[in-house]
């Protein structure tokens, strides 16, 4: 007997559409990125990642969010997240809480310090997006780009990008 995989033919290509579709979402993410970190690294000395972190902290209740929380909004992997937050921390922009009703878990808390970086790299952070990415497409385009996200990711994720999303972000 024939296994499904043999008997059905398995593209192993993707058609020109695909590829321009599938190698330009990754392109312009990592140009885009690239230019946004570099912008803030340069005029506020911390990177695109911290900026993220401290942004979800600033939007979370009483500017504390739990490290496995934080990972997950902030699209890193949590030693990735870890290392982040222990340089952060380093600079006074958060601190660290143990968390105490689980030994095992962790919170990192927005400083004072922390909120002010936050509030003096988000207009550099906002006139990037805008000038690297949002100008370059139709209000239409933007509705269109954000619908075709929706169907992408994940349910529970499109609802934590719009609740979290705010005029300021």
């Amino acid at each position: 007997m024939a296994s499904s995989s043999s008997s059905a033919t398995l593209d192993l290509t993707l058609n020109g559409r695909e590829v321009l579709a599938w190698r330009g979402m990754l392109r312009a993410h990592s140009a885009i990125t690239k230019s946004l970190d570099a912008e803030l690294l340069s005029q506020h000395g911390i990177s695109l990642s911290s900026y993220e972190v401290l942004l979800h902290l600033d939007n979370a209740e009483d500017g504390r969010l739990r490290m496995s929380d934080l990972a997950q909004l902030a699209v890193l992997s949590r030693s990735g997240l870890t290392r982040l937050v222990d340089r952060l921390a380093r600079d006074g922009m958060l601190v660290r809480e143990s968390c105490p009703s689980d030994a095992r878990g962790s919170f990192a808390r927005l400083t004072p310090a922390g909120r002010e970086r936050l509030i003096a790299a988000r207009p550099t952070h906002l006139e990037g997006v805008r000038r690297v990415f949002l100008s370059n497409l139709t209000a239409s385009e933007q509705q269109a780009l954000a619908e075709c996200w929706a169907k992408i990711l994940p349910a529970n994720e499109v609802a934590v990008d719009c609740s979290a999303a705010q005029p300021a972000a």
